[in-house]
């Protein structure tokens, strides 16, 4: 898919900036190699939560840095992932603790700076794009590693190998690989320029984005989109234009966005996937969000990007009632 000027840029988790050094990964003892060296930079992932930090010490400008510390020794007895190498040389390794975190933890050494551990949807859009990119690429790698200790084949034990980017079966030597499933994410547009937006079936009052689905076999993302459009709401589109991904670990997605226009405007709602769907002109929407009657996906959301394209503004603009930013 060709890059143009409508493409979606700097989406908030494809920011990664680490090289991933696969051929690393296949050294012998390689991870216990990197937890002997005290340059090792490692992040601990504690369930779904990860330790961050204003880099200040302050709220400030709102901006987080993940609190990458020196290698433990309790670290050889945890799940570890190597994650990369920055342009500096310098490893990230990823430990999975099995201990849930307290909401906050207060700093060892005595300093004031309050640290907290939060989930990728809290903090993503305030890191920068190398934290970004560790942050999603652990959290990834560890709901895969918890759902897949079993051979799908024999069903015996496995074990991670390949500085936790493997699964080898115990009995067989069966290889098992990372799964991440695509889903397309689209903004549907009709001819007089309206939004399509839907709300999930179990979503709350209020709560609208764009449509989404994953893609199924034999299928390209295309045809995806026409699908699920078709499936949701009733109606055929015209066209669909690649607009961007990014990676989805929620828990093992890739969303690949698009700009899809129609004809039709008639709605029939598949009562099972949408509790409702509507058109919105630009205005109509500006005045939702106003009137706090409407709730936009997250930050980190390639949704949220979609709509501010369609919309010419980004949400918080409009909601503080500041002149379009785009």
């Amino acid at each position: 898919m060709a890059l143009t000027d409508e493409t979606l840029a700097d989406l908030a988790l494809s920011r990664s900036s680490l090289d991933r050094v696969a051929d690393e990964r296949r050294r012998t003892g390689v991870i216990a190699e990197l937890l002997a060296d005290p340059g090792t930079r490692v992040a601990e992932v504690r369930g779904d939560r990860m330790r961050v930090v204003a880099p200040d010490g302050t709220a400030g400008d709102g901006s987080l840095g993940l609190v990458l510390r020196a290698p433990e020794p309790e670290d050889r007895t945890r799940l570890a992932l190597h994650l990369g190498r920055d342009a500096d040389g310098t490893a990230y390794v990823g430990v999975v603790a099995r201990e849930e975190p307290a909401g906050h933890v207060s700093d060892e050494a005595g300093d004031p700076q309050t640290r907290e551990w939060l989930t990728l949807r809290q903090a993503g859009e305030a890191l920068g794009g190398r934290d970004a990119g560790v942050f999603t690429t652990a959290l990834a790698l560890a709901h895969w590693h918890a759902t897949h200790r079993f051979c799908p084949r024999c069903g015996a034990p496995t074990e991670p190998v390949e500085a936790g980017w493997v699964r080898r079966c115990e009995r067989d030597g069966t290889e098992h690989y990372p799964r991440t499933d695509p889903a397309v994410i689209m903004s549907v547009v009709d001819a007089d320029d309206r939004l399509l937006l839907g709300r999930g079936a179990h979503w709350p009052e209020g709560r609208f984005s764009v449509l989404a689905g994953f893609v199924e076999p034999g299928e390209s993302f295309e045809m995806a989109v026409a699908r699920e459009v078709s499936e949701e709401v009733g109606i055929a589109i015209d066209s669909a234009r690649y607009l961007g991904n990014q990676p989805w670990p929620f828990p093992s997605s890739v969303m690949i966005g698009f700009a899809a226009t129609t004809r039709e405007t008639e709605l029939t709602i598949d009562p099972v996937e949408m509790a409702e769907a509507r058109w919105v002109t630009r205005e109509e929407y500006r005045d939702l969000l106003r009137s706090d009657a409407i709730r936009t996906p997250s930050g980190i959301s390639i949704a949220k990007r979609i709509i501010e394209r369609w919309l010419g503004a980004t949400v918080e603009s409009v909601v503080a009632g500041r002149a379009p930013s785009w």
